[in-house]
Order: structure tokens, then C-alpha cells, then sequence
């Protein structure tokens, strides 16, 4: 595997994702791809960002770097968008011309419009480091919420 950047956009308390097909299920996911040789995790955030949601962001500062268990690594920086930019629905340029874009919606959403599935991973990339979402899973209070029992492996 290659290593990968993400962008972590926030406005208005809401997080900017984008929905993609994938392993045969629609998931909502942050902003990023693959970094292309030659370029820097910052530079392929930004990149990825523009491909998939056409809006231009500048980094503000890095959220996470992960280690993954394949020994690809994952970068998520958080990054700036000027409010008169409106987001639409890119594509992946790694997807073949004539072949279905794996790109289905691209969103602002607030947590609690976003899976738990979903959401979990934004634990992982860093949300809790960015201003604001602390103090409101703090709020959640001590409630298990867990989706669905499992039942014994």
C-alpha cells in the first residue's frame, strides 16, 4: 500500500466529507488518496481536496499521523477553506475514463448525521485536537451507545 493524505475541513461545526462506494457499501470519509511520488503529505492533502470536493484549503496545521498494519502511513492535516468556496462533486482521476466513479456525494455534515461506523474513524484522524469537538463529546455523558450486540466469535 501507498501512503495516504486526508483532509479535515470544519465549518459551522460541520465536517466536510465525501461519500464513496467502496467494499461494497457507501461510506462517508474525509477528503484524500494516495501521495504521488515526488510530493509531500501536505501537498497531497490539498491536492486530494480540490480533486474530490474542487475547493482550494490551505493547511492549518497537522491533526495525525497513522501507522497502519500494512506500513503505510496516514497523514490528516487540518485545513482552512474560505467560506465563499462551494464544494461539488469531484472525481478520483485514478478511476479509468468510461469506468463508475467510486465519488457518489460530497457533504457538510455534523456528527450526529454521520454513522458510528463512520464516525469512528474521525476519532482515529484526530477530530477530538480540533477546537470545539472535545467539549462536545465531553457533553455526551457516561452512556454506552454502542450500535448492535455481538453475538460470541
Amino acid at each position: 500500500m501507498r501512503n495516504r493524505s486526508m483532509a479535515l475541513v470544519v465549518r459551522d461545526e460541520k465536517i466536510l466529507m465525501v461519500q464513496t462506494f467502496r467494499r461494497g457499501r457507501y461510506i462517508w470519509e474525509l477528503p484524500g488518496g494516495g501521495i504521488e511520488v515526488g510530493e509531500t503529505p501536505e501537498e497531497a492533502a490539498l491536492r486530494e481536496l480540490q480533486e474530490e470536493c474542487g475547493l482550494v484549503g490551505v493547511i492549518n496545521r497537522p491533526l495525525n499521523t497513522l501507522h497502519c498494519k500494512d506500513g503505510s502511513v496516514e497523514y490528516v492535516f487540518l485545513v482552512d477553506v474560505s467560506e465563499e468556496q462551494k464544494e461539488i462533486v469531484g472525481r478520483d482521476p485514478e478511476v479509468a475514463e468510461g469506468q463508475e466513479q467510486s465519488i457518489k456525494n460530497v457533504s457538510w455534515k455534523k456528527l450526529d448525521e454521520i454513522s458510528e461506523k463512520d464516525r469512528a474513524f474521525l476519532w482515529s484522524y484526530g477530530l477530538l485536537n480540533v477546537d470545539n469537538y472535545f467539549e462536545l463529546v465531553l457533553s455526551w455523558g457516561d452512556e454506552i451507545s454502542y450500535p448492535i450486540e455481538q453475538e460470541a466469535l
